[in-house]
Order: structure tokens, then C-alpha cells, then sequence
């Protein structure tokens, strides 16, 4: 009998021993559970736009800088000031300041986005070891990088480059992209920008149309003309000598959407375009065309821009001493002309190479 009580002890407990291991199981499930946090979404977007308002203090400025709208960039902020319970920028009009919140949180911000960027920059350094991509407006590429292209292949057959053209503003974390040309004022957040190129708009048309209407210096000289230009650089920018706060207003003639349109119609003797002097250079060198009045110097300039980490590749190196090199040597023959207030009557074709 004893030993069957024994038994009995020893079933009892041997069954009660799965049980036990069972909710020890659950027991850390659940701690495992409570160990693991979520990561909290932070609003990254909201962060990056945040620093490019604080750096220009403008709206407009900043939301150029970042190729989005103004209103999308304010409701960006108010997105960022409504998750933080802060009031980070004093509006008054136009102007903008910084809260003392935004102050004492800007500097953080920068750092934690350029080391976020870093740790990106070395799980992407393999893939930056191939073809190096650009990005760069068609314009440019179309009317002044490639006629001067064939050089850069000559001389560096080495360099796989592979060139993309947009309008709108590329992001190079996103993307995958080593350098880019862009045209504007400056002041990319999380870029490094070397300005190689500044801009001139003058009016240029074909020869023939120039010997029928002349030289153009007043508002009422243009009314001789068809007149073409883009929807970047109306005619009032012209007449207000490039100045921005200017722009506003209708101007009559053929409107284009891209700034190489505008050429094409010029070449073609459809109108007086008002023309980028990086764009028509050559073709007034070649006698295509011909400046039909005075260049004013415009705000925005041509800048060369990358990623910190991409300026230390061979090939970004390459190409950014080799641009550099074509840029001054543009300008140097170029710009000396333009300092003039008008021009003699008569067709004006450049005698010099560019």
C-alpha cells in the first residue's frame, strides 16, 4: 500500500509538471513582449523641413531649397509644433523667428540628421562604388553641359556617368544619386554646394528677326516683337534688372513651362526670347543668334552640390575639378560683355570661342 501511495506522489507530481513549465512559458512570452518597445515614428519629414526654415528664416526660401510649395512647407511645421506641444518660429508677416524652443532644438536636430544620414550613406557605400549619377535641370544639360561633354569623356574614360535631368529638387538619401547641378540661391540642407556658374537673362532672337525690329533697351521697344519667354523668367525680370520682388505681373507673348523651349523658338525665328546666357552663349558664338539688348545679372546661379560623403569619391573629385575648370573658363570669356548697358544698333554675333 505504501508503495502504491508513492506511486501515486510521484504521478501526481509528474503531471503537475508540464502545468508548471506551461505558465512559466507564458510567464516569458509576456516579459519578452514588455522588453520589446515599438519605435516611436518620429515625424522625420516635419524635422528636415523644420531645418531648412530655421537655416533661410522663409518659407518661400526654404520650401525652394526642399522643391515643395510654401503652404506645404508651413503645414509641414505646424504638423512638427503640434506633435511637440512648441511653438518653434514667431510669425510676423514675412518674417520669420526662431522660439527659443526652435533655437535650443535646431542644433540637435542637425546633428541627429547628418549622423542619420551618415549610417545611410555607409549601407549605401558599395552601390556608390559603380556608375556615379547626376542630376541636373534638361536645360542645361542640353544647351551647355553636352557640347562641352565630349571633352570631359576624353580626358576621363574612366568615369561611368550616368546623367538624369528633372525640374523638381531630387533627394539624395532617397535617391540614389552621388552629385547633381542645380540653379538657385543656395542653402540645401544636408548638401555640400560649390557655385560654379552665375546667371545672366538677356533678350536674343535670330538675326533676321533682329535686322526687322532692332536693338531693344525700353518696355515699348519689346512691343515691336513676339516675344517669348518661361514661366521662371518673365519679361518683367528683365526689366526690373533680375530683381524677384518684381516678377509679378502679366507679360505678354508665348509662355513656355522649361527654358529650352524658349531657345529652340528664338533659333527658329519665331520671337525674342528672353534667354539664360548659359543657354544661348553658343548659339551667339555660332551666329545663330544674337543678343538683341542689355544683360541684367539674374538671382539664381548655376552650383554644383552633393552629399558630404560622395565628395570624397574619386570620380565626384574628377568631375567636380573638371566643371569647375569649364565654368571659369566660360565665364571668363563671357561675362566681360555683359557689362554693357546696351548695344550699338545692328546684329552683335560673338567672335569669341566659347
Amino acid at each position: 500500500m505504501e508503495v502504491g501511495r508513492g506511486a501515486d506522489r510521484v504521478a501526481t507530481e509528474t503531471r503537475a509538471i508540464p502545468t508548471r513549465k506551461k505558465t512559466e512559458s507564458r510567464g516569458n512570452s509576456a516579459a519578452s513582449k514588455r522588453a520589446i518597445k515599438p519605435l516611436r515614428r518620429l515625424p522625420l519629414g516635419s524635422l528636415r523641413v523644420f531645418v531648412a526654415v530655421a537655416q533661410h528664416l522663409s518659407f518661400t526660401r526654404a520650401a525652394d531649397a526642399l522643391g515643395v510649395s510654401a503652404s506645404a512647407a508651413s503645414l509641414q511645421i505646424r504638423a512638427l509644433e503640434e506633435y511637440l506641444s512648441r511653438r518653434l518660429f514667431r510669425r510676423n508677416g514675412r518674417q520669420v523667428l526662431l522660439t527659443s524652443e526652435g533655437s535650443a532644438l535646431l542644433p540637435r536636430v542637425q546633428h541627429a540628421l547628418q549622423e542619420l544620414e551618415r549610417a545611410v550613406d555607409d549601407v549605401r557605400l558599395d552601390r556608390m562604388a559603380g556608375p556615379l549619377r547626376m542630376t541636373t535641370l534638361r536645360s542645361f544639360l542640353q544647351l551647355w553641359l553636352l557640347p562641352r561633354f565630349a571633352r570631359f569623356r576624353a580626358d576621363h574614360p574612366e568615369v561611368d556617368l550616368h546623367i538624369h535631368t528633372s525640374d523638381d529638387t531630387v533627394d539624395f538619401v532617397r535617391d540614389d544619386f552621388q552629385m547633381g547641378i542645380r540653379f538657385g540661391v543656395g542653402g540645401w540642407p544636408n548638401l555640400r554646394a560649390e557655385k560654379i556658374l552665375d546667371e545672366w537673362l538677356l533678350p536674343a532672337c535670330s538675326p533676321a528677326l533682329y535686322a526687322k525690329y532692332g536693338a531693344v533697351r525700353t518696355a515699348d521697344d519689346l512691343k515691336r516683337y513676339p516675344l517669348a519667354h518661361s514661366v521662371s523668367e518673365p519679361w518683367t525680370a528683365w526689366l526690373f534688372d533680375g530683381r524677384a520682388d518684381h516678377y509679378a505681373g502679366e507679360s505678354r507673348g508665348a509662355v513656355f513651362e522649361d527654358s529650352e523651349s524658349v531657345v529652340r523658338m528664338a533659333i527658329h525665328g519665331a520671337g525674342l526670347a528672353l534667354a539664360r546666357w548659359t543657354l544661348v552663349a553658343d548659339e551667339i558664338d555660332s551666329g545663330r543668334l544674337v543678343a538683341a539688348g542689355r544683360a541684367v545679372k539674374y538671382e539664381r546661379s548655376y552650383w554644383f552640390v552633393c552629399p558630404a560623403r560622395s565628395q570624397h569619391l574619386p570620380g565626384v573629385k574628377t568631375f567636380m575639378d573638371w566643371i569647375r575648370a569649364e565654368a571659369e573658363h566660360f565665364a571668363a570669356r563671357s561675362l566681360p560683355e555683359l557689362g554693357r548697358t546696351h548695344l550699338e544698333p545692328g546684329p552683335r554675333v560673338a567672335s569669341r570661342a566659347l
